[in-house]
């Protein structure tokens, strides 16, 4: 009986909440990266060097990293209806100013805007989805939330491309006109968001009341597991070394993909005599190989129930894929090395986030979670940051991709170090009926 009826309540649940947040976080990557498409046409047109753009794509993450904690624990108190709404309208808005910045000042204030009206969204939503799934079904569920990271590119990537071609319509140029359009979904999304998302399973009146019952008598025999094993506060997450660890694991994975997302349309341009859309279709190519290696590892991971070497296979194949890549000036075998590459990016994203959150609960997961993800997209900074100065001063790819390679060995070492305890992802003996 139990069987069917966590078959039919997690069915339910799933379809309810996980194509819609879907949907939000494919806008909200989207509106995090374009800036990479615009980046050449931008930089000339502003004046901006490699660095001088890397950073300033990069300080999104500067302010993400200060207001990732205070966002969450406002989720947790105001709930995440109301909250994803308030940071999905203000951050549509700031997408929408990035079209109007006349120089790198205002470019770097914007972006830093845009870190600080963001933060909270990503390890929100995470928090939010322990809050409904059982730890059996973590991998396989924030893997097909985070689906939207690499389908941002696949799709968004040509999108983009046309919009580019937009150039001089209105008095604007093209870049400007992906910013203002590419603003659009995420406003409208605030209301959506109002209107759809329901808080607890306490609060579901879409669940039969069995189905209530059921899945929130699981989750907590989960967190009463868990807590028997180790408890904390909210406070003591932030400094408790193993936190802070899963930090610079997420780190390790955050560089060589934010620091190859911004710069990836600049390197396929260099191969010369590509359109903007040819551009947009060719730079998605590691994205759509990462979105079938992302669904397919993180179900693996939740059928075997291992989590360790399901996050240092990816970092390795990062690793390989990055440096073959460096090696090699044919077009055609980069791009495939950067495709192998790609598998690894996001393979490793959605097993990588069933450490911390077996980990904590409660306020701590709220806590936790928020502060791991805020080491971790410093990676978002240092990566194009680093890329670019690399950049300039070679002239080349090369030694820009090794740093970014190097980065993945750091994590995946880091991970061997401090390993996983299955047992804090152990299921209740019987749930309850």
């Amino acid at each position: 009986m139990n069987s069917t009826l966590e078959q039919r309540t997690m069915s339910k649940v799933t379809w309810r909440l996980v194509p819609f947040l879907m949907f939000c976080y494919f806008v909200a990557y989207l509106d995090r990266v374009n800036v990479g498409f615009a980046g050449a046409s931008m930089s000339k047109d502003l004046g901006l060097t490699a660095a001088a753009f890397g950073g300033a794509a990069g300080i999104f993450f500067i302010a993400y990293f200060f207001f990732e904690v205070p966002s969450n624990m406002a989720l947790n108190r105001f709930g995440a209806r109301k909250w994803i709404a308030r940071i999905m309208f203000t951050w549509g808005l700031i997408t929408g100013a990035q079209a109007f910045v006349q120089g790198a000042f205002s470019f770097n204030l914007v972006r830093l805007l845009l870190g600080v009206a963001e933060a909270g969204f990503f390890p929100g939503i995470i928090f939010f989805l322990t809050l409904w799934f059982p730890s059996a079904y973590r991998a396989r569920i924030v893997g097909l939330f985070m689906f939207a990271i690499p389908i941002s590119t696949v799709i968004g990537a040509p999108i983009s491309g046309l919009l580019l071609d937009l150039d001089g319509m209105g008095g604007l140029r093209g870049w400007q006109w992906m910013f203002i359009l590419e603003a659009v979904p995420a406003l409208l999304l605030t209301f959506a968001v109002l209107f759809y998302l329901t808080d607890r399973p306490a609060d579901a009146q879409w669940l039969a009341p069995d189905e209530r019952a059921w899945l929130q008598g699981r989750l907590d025999q989960e967190r009463a597991n868990r807590e028997s094993i180790h408890s904390m506060s909210w406070k003591a997450s932030l400094l408790n070394p193993r936190v802070i660890a899963f930090g610079f694991i997420y780190m390790g994975c955050n560089i060589p993909q934010y620091g190859l997302s911004f710069f990836l349309p600049q390197i396929v341009k260099a191969f010369g005599g590509l359109g903007n859309l040819q551009i947009g279709l060719i730079t998605s190519l590691p994205y759509a190989v990462g979105a079938i290696g992302m669904i397919l590892w993180s179900r693996h991971s939740d059928a075997t129930g291992e989590r360790k070497w399901h996050t240092v296979i990816p970092l390795a194949v990062i690793v390989i894929g990055l440096v073959l890549a460096a090696m090699t000036k044919d077009p055609a075998m980069k791009m495939l090395f950067l495709c192998v590459a790609g598998f690894g990016f996001f393979a490793v994203l959605p097993i990588f986030w069933t450490l911390p959150t077996a980990y904590l609960s409660g306020t701590a997961a709220a806590a936790g979670i928020a502060a791991v993800n805020s080491i971790g997209n410093l990676g978002g900074y240092f990566g194009p940051q680093v890329f670019g100065l690399l950049k300039d001063r070679t002239g080349g790819n090369f030694a820009s991709l090794m740093f970014l390679a190097a980065c993945a060995v750091v994590g995946a070492v880091i991970v061997l170090v401090i390993g996983h305890d299955p047992a804090l992802e152990r299921a209740p003996a019987q749930a309850p009926a």
